[in-house]
């Protein structure tokens, strides 16, 4: 089953045209990850997505509903959650409090609820131990944890990650990717923008590369890695 689908969706900022009529089809638990060169449009696709950002053109469609005109808040409701390229926590508050907030204002839970659900996201993504500690003093893969645990507190069915490896070393990246995989197990669809490939194509069932706000490839992650025009733009390697 389809559970999101883009269909011609523009967005154009002045002349500048970032997103061009690009359609879109994500089925229900598959992992597709998004590939592009820096000011591709990639972020700006994902805003659309999650209605930081109105489309000019086009309509976007969640688990079989219009929710074009729909606000933020609405879609987070609704069961699209994301996380940030920059994470941005509550830095004063702790990391608990934090998981709680996402919980009772993106999955509108009640207190004691939402007590339980930054419990059981704070071990899933192994921030139990930090639970208590102000989310401004995090190491940046703590800080990365706690962007996705804070996605996941609003209980999605659909997952959107911003470039969540950046700026990680590699086994820092690599600890990161087995909790997503374990996230992936339990049939949470996700769509990942990263510039971190190798972390990419260990969870991606299929890829989408754009270029100046246009797809460019589609398809199985091996054979878009091998498409010349791929590797010419994204890699910078000819043939």
């Amino acid at each position: 089953m389809t559970l999101l689908a883009l269909h011609a969706v523009s967005k154009s900022y002045g002349a500048l045209k970032v997103t061009d009529a690009i359609t879109l089809a994500v089925a229900e638990g598959e992992t597709l990850g998004i590939l592009g060169p820096n000011g591709a449009g990639k972020t700006t696709l994902f805003n659309l997505i999650s209605g930081d950002v109105r489309v000019d053109a086009g309509r976007v469609e969640y688990a079989g509903r219009d929710v074009t005109g729909l606000k933020p808040h609405q879609r987070c409701h609704a069961g699209i959650g994301r996380s940030y390229q920059v994470p941005q926590p509550f830095g004063h508050m702790s990391v608990f409090e934090n998981l709680v907030t996402a919980a009772c204002f993106g999955a509108q839970q009640r207190e004691q609820e939402a007590w339980q659900t930054a419990h059981e996201v704070l071990a899933q993504t192994g921030l139990l131990a930090r639970a208590n500690q102000p989310a401004g003093g995090l190491t940046l893969l703590d800080r990365k944890r706690l962007e996705l645990a804070r996605a996941l507190a609003t209980r999605p069915k659909l997952l959107l990650l911003d470039e969540i490896a950046g700026g990680l070393t590699e086994p820092e990246a690599k600890q990161l990717v087995e909790e997503l995989q374990q996230i992936k197990a339990r049939g949470v669809t996700m769509i990942w923008i990263e510039h971190v490939v190798h972390a990419l194509l260990s969870l991606a069932d299929r890829l989408f590369v754009i270029n100046f706000g246009q797809k460019l490839a589609e398809g199985a992650p091996r054979a878009v890695m091998d498409d010349p025009e791929v590797r010419r733009v994204y890699m910078g390697m000819e043939g």
